[in-house]
């Protein structure tokens, strides 16, 4: 299957009109119209698939980077901007808008996977090949449940610690109206899910646009992460490592342009005619490569993230960022994102979305070595990364594990800017969202967020508590 046509044309057909959510009910307590027999919806490892690819396609993660981005302080608000758009979220006032968008995006995902396994153990297949693809389809659908409850738990927990409320971990599809579990019973779902996953993807499997093997490791080795389980996140990072090696100095631009596949783990596919926003939409005009003196910028790297990073030589920089010297003499803000821009002459904006990176896993690790007191081992991937990005560098040492942890932090600060990480990286660390004088010209006072304010972490939107009884929200809300 190419990458040009995988999920997003299958969707018009039968099988995942089938799966389809009302489109008046966007709740997690789903109309009785909608429950449909899988037996009946799925009667082939052809459906099965279908059913699958329809399960991508409600993938978007526009709006975890799209506030995440906004809240922290990765951007700033130039005074250009006049769309509103974010605005509210980026001086730290309410809106509910994208909270719900990336609430319900992934639970309807999560119903669609449902909905397949509901059906997919009852299906026969033929002796060889199409049974080993019923098995890795139902380990791309395990795994894709776990993938967006992890982004539901990231988003919505009150805490990160175990027994702080979690999310509701959906593992049918059923009219109900269930209580959040804790962050620690459902990090060990979303374990289970990626446990049974892994053990039907077959490694040979390398389609980056759908769930690996190697993907799952990522997965495994993030979710080890927030969880402070430091051997795992050590073996499922080193997992990816050995798999997928790090870009070189010359194919680390290319890949977010679409021109190498290099250390992308897994990628949302974008095509033209998905009705998410192109990502590149976000921070600039889409005419901005070739005519910056003429288009907007809509949210500026902010200065504190641009002076971290060494302009002449780490590639990252000139991946991530340009500093256009017309804009600068003419008064307008230069510190234009460019990281989900492409070199094409339409739809500049639109490019993949990439989850999982290897770089990632390098950072991943540094930190789970430190934790685990091995901060020397620690000390070798941060520094191996940074000579991977930076021409010239030269490794540095650490007096401590306090030093080395600072330096992982503003090291994921640079390597994953503008991912979908920053506020989530300050919430495992319980530290605050600040932002230096001159990024925060337009923020009305927005410039120190503490973990005891509300605002510090997403709140359950409304709409799900008016029809969900058992469902707590956040506190301070």
């Amino acid at each position: 299957m190419t990458n040009t046509t995988f999920y997003r044309n299958i969707i018009l057909g039968s099988v995942t009109a089938l799966l389809a959510l009302s489109s008046c009910n966007k709740q997690l307590d789903l109309k009785p119209s909608d429950d449909i027999d899988p037996s009946k919806a799925f009667r082939n490892v052809k459906d099965v698939n279908a059913g699958l690819l329809g399960a991508y396609s409600t993938l978007n993660y526009f709006s975890s980077i799209f506030y995440t981005t906004r809240i922290t302080d990765e951007v700033m608000l130039p005074s250009e901007n006049s769309t509103g758009s974010g605005v509210a979220t980026y001086r730290w006032q309410y809106d509910g808008s994208f909270q719900h968008d990336a609430y319900y995006d992934n639970y309807k995902a999560i119903d669609r996977v449902n909905r397949v396994l509901a059906a997919i153990d009852g299906i026969e297949s033929l002796p060889g090949e199409e049974t080993e693809l019923k098995a890795q389809y139902k380990g791309e659908l395990l795994a894709m449940r776990a993938y967006c409850h992890f982004e539901l738990i990231r988003n919505f927990a009150s805490g990160y610690v175990a027994d702080s409320m979690g999310v509701i971990y959906m593992e049918k599809s059923e009219l109900t109206k269930p209580a959040r579990l804790s962050f620690g019973e459902t990090m060990l779902k979303i374990n289970a899910d990626l446990v049974a996953a892994k053990d039907l993807i077959p490694s040979g499997f390398d389609d980056n646009t759908r769930i690996t093997k190697l993907a799952v490791s990522a997965m495994q080795a993030r979710v080890a992460l927030y969880e402070k389980n430091w051997p795992n996140a050590i073996k499922y990072a080193t997992e990816v490592i050995n798999g997928m090696p790090l870009a070189s100095r010359a194919n680390f631009p290319k890949i977010w342009h679409e021109e190498a596949p290099a250390e992308v783990v897994w990628k949302l596919k974008r095509v033209p005619s998905d009705e998410e926003t192109p990502l590149g939409n976000v921070y600039t005009q889409e005419t901005f490569l070739t005519n910056p003196a003429g288009s907007r910028i809509y949210y500026a790297a902010s200065h504190e993230l641009t002076d971290l990073f060494d302009k002449a030589n780490d590639i990252r920089f000139s991946s991530y960022i340009v500093i256009d010297p017309q804009r600068l003499a003419d008064g307008k803000m230069p510190n234009a994102v460019i990281k989900y821009t492409n070199n094409g002459t339409t739809n500049r904006n639109l490019v993949d979305i990439k989850l999982f990176r290897t770089g990632e896993m390098y950072l991943i690790r540094s930190e789970a070595y430190a934790g685990d007191g091995q901060w020397g081992l620690g000390v070798d991937d941060l520094n191996d990364l940074r000579a991977a990005r930076i021409s010239g560098y030269v490794d540095q040492t650490f007096a401590n594990k306090e030093a080395l942890l600072d330096a992982i932090e503003k090291e994921r600060f640079k390597e994953l800017a503008f991912e979908g990480h920053r506020h989530h990286d300050l919430r495992r660390w319980n530290l605050p969202i600040t932002r230096l004088p001159q990024d925060a010209v337009n923020a009305l006072g927005a410039v120190n967020l503490p973990p005891s304010k509300a605002q510090y972490r997403w709140p359950i939107p409304n709409s799900e508590l008016r029809v969900n009884p058992n469902l707590k929200q956040n506190p301070f809300y």
